[in-house]
């Protein structure tokens, strides 16, 4: 099987060692995705809901360069540094994947690179799941 590396241009991925994304066969597998902008700062700063918007942005990106999209998402995982944003992040994922339904796990983690990041997420897909119902 082929192997396709999905690349955001994060100066992470190079002295990291890691993608955004990976393509192998049908599924692809999104990496842990904070809310970064193109400029390299934090999108929605102490608000858990925006942050948890532009990492959902992020992924979408990944998806469409790796030919899947967020309807053949079929797990997320979501980490938060304070649980207590559970529910805002919550409510953002169900805007997006409340009718995908994929499977998914909420943690809390002690802290992330930068400490302005409230949530992360990651997501992995199977292309052409998304019109099983």
């Amino acid at each position: 099987m082929n192997r396709q590396i999905i690349a955001s241009g994060s100066p992470f991925e190079s002295s990291v060692g890691f993608s955004r994304a990976v393509r192998v066969g049908n599924a692809v597998f999104v990496s842990a995705t904070a809310s970064i902008g193109a400029d390299g700062a934090t999108v929605g700063g102490g608000d858990a809901a925006a942050q948890a918007r532009r990492c959902i942005e992020v992924i979408r990106t990944a998806l469409d360069e790796a030919g899947a999209s967020l309807s053949d998402v079929v797990r997320t995982r979501i980490m938060l540094t304070r649980m207590e944003d559970w529910k805002q992040v919550a409510k953002v994922h169900g805007e997006v994947f409340g009718s995908i339904r994929p499977a998914s796990t909420v943690v809390q983690v002690s802290r992330f690179i930068d400490p302005d990041w409230l949530v992360e997420i990651e997501a992995d897909a199977v292309i052409g799941s998304g019109a099983i119902s």
